[in-house]
Formats: structure tokens, sequence, C-alpha cells
């Protein structure tokens, strides 16, 4: 009989969620950047290993909502935590403890949601003393089903937390084939791969106020090109001139980057074309948000 466990990965922005999920996998399939709340919507991943279906979903940062946009945000965190079966909880080895963190946890007892505690990043510590004070205080918190010190990183640890996971798996039928990666259509995917680009190269501000819409994509016939045109949205005119940069240079190199994990990602020839338009105040317009798919 096979098994299968859906699993939500959740944390506090920033702490390594979509790392974990890409090293989980095998392949990227979540953006990553150094700036929080880098995930803005339910990304699923899909692990299908012998006879055992982890299917995954990596959830935003948990924080306090500043505008629409983060209304919608922390609603796909709880949304997520009241339709799994367990969750997979990611913290920093080190640190007090966030509010947020707290939160998350009354959340666990009040579901009574089997959970694995992941404490990532464990090759930044300079004392591995601190990592057993990490362990007791949390422990302390909640009846963990495991505890697995990781480096989505350095891929320490990464098969063990799988093993862990596997535990949870109840018998069941596949719901997905056994070769899929993501739920995600490609459209999404190749937006996520452009704002990834924008938040590596971007001032700290600006990538927050940031959305991509792809408005074409097309397979030429005879050929393995395909054509995308996007555009980028973004709050201020002043915005619109630093992502475009001196000369389109800023955009060229965010294209060229995007380009080149596209076609890794599709295993094909990109022809990428990229526009920025100006939306003033979008993180706070309902309609603007869903036209953007990030409700």
């Amino acid at each position: 009989m096979s098994k299968t466990a859906f699993i939500a990965i959740v944390g506090c922005p920033n702490v390594g969620k979509s790392s974990i999920l890409n090293r989980v996998l095998g392949q990227k399939i979540a953006i990553v950047s150094d700036k929080p709340q880098t995930t803005r919507t339910k990304i699923m991943g899909v692990l299908t290993e012998d006879d055992t279906q982890l299917v995954f979903t990596d959830t935003p940062g948990f924080h306090r909502p500043k505008n629409k946009l983060g209304e919608k945000m922390m609603q796909a965190v709880s949304d997520s935590v009241s339709g799994v079966d367990a969750c997979l909880f990611v913290v920093e080895p080190e640190g007090e403890l966030r509010p947020a963190e707290l939160e998350l946890i009354e959340k666990f007892k009040k579901q009574k949601l089997p959970v694995i505690l992941a404490i990532n990043k464990v090759d930044t510590l300079p004392d591995k003393e601190l990592l057993m004070t990490r362990i007791a205080k949390l422990a302390s918190l909640y009846d963990f089903e495991a505890v697995v010190p990781v480096s989505a990183l350095r891929g320490i640890n990464i098969k063990e937390l799988i093993d862990e996971m596997k535990k949870l798996a109840y018998d069941s039928v596949f719901f997905f084939p056994e070769d899929t990666l993501t739920d995600q259509p490609e459209r999404v995917i190749a937006a996520e791969i452009i704002r990834e680009k924008l938040l590596r190269s971007l001032d700290k501000e600006i990538p927050h106020g940031v959305a991509v819409s792809i408005e074409k994509m097309h397979e030429r016939e005879d050929s393995d090109i395909v054509d995308i045109e996007a555009t980028i949205y973004c709050e201020k005119e002043s915005h619109k001139g630093i992502i475009i940069g001196k000369g389109g240079a800023m955009l060229k190199a965010v294209s060229t980057k995007a380009r080149e994990d596209m076609e890794k990602f599709f295993m094909c020839r990109i022809n990428l074309r990229c526009w920025v338009k100006v939306k003033e105040g979008w993180r706070n317009r309902e309609g603007l948000i869903h036209n953007f798919g990030l409700d």
C-alpha cells in the first residue's frame, strides 16, 4: 500500500522555508532571497520516493500584516495549517523566539497537529551548545514529533528530515503522478523567477512593491523556443526608473538572469521580454491583488 502526507512548511520570514523545500525536492521551485516575505502565496511541491508521497505547501513567512496583500499572505498560512496532516516548523538556531513563532505554536496546540521542528542554518552556529539550548527551549513549548537540526544551504541532515516526515504518512493512494514536482502553472513559475531576480537586485524597500504578470507564454511552431512577455508592476514612478536603470541596464540584467533560470527549469530556449508599469498602491487594492494571482 502506498502512503501520503500533506505537510505545511511554516515559520517566520527569512528562516529558510523555501530553501528547505527546494533542497528536499532536489530542484528549485520556490524563489529564495535574503529579503523577508519573499514567498507571497502557497507553493506546492511533491516528493515521491518508493511507496511514499509527501505533498508540501511552502507558506509565506508568518508576520503582522501592514496592507491587504499582507492580510492575504497570513490567511494563506492559516488555511495551510488548518488543512494539512502535519507541519514542518522552521526556526533559526539562536536568538529569542519571536511573538509570531509563539503564536504559531498556539495554533499547533489548537489544531493538535503533528509537528516536526527543523532548526535551520545550524552551519552558522559558532557554539553548538547554543543549539542544545534552543532545542530545550522549544521542546518545553510543544511536543514535537521530531527535532532535526539542518542546513538547507549545505544540505546537512536533509535526508534525516525526509525520513522523519515519511513517518507521518498514512496509507493512501498517491494524489499526484509520481513524476510531479509542483502544482504551479508554468506562468506562475516564470513570474516568480523574474521576481526573485528583482528581489536580489533591487534596494531593500522596492521589491515588496513589485508584482510580475506573464502576459504571453507561447511555444514557437517547429522550434524549441518559448516566447515570454512579462510586465513588472511597481507602486511609484521613481521605482520604475530604478527598476529600468540607467540606459535600461538594470532591467536588462534582471531579464538575462531570469531567462537563464527559466531555460534551466523549462529545459528549452527562452525569448524573454519585460516591461515596467506603475500601479500606485496595488498592495492595498483587492482587484489588483486578484489580477496578480496573489489571493
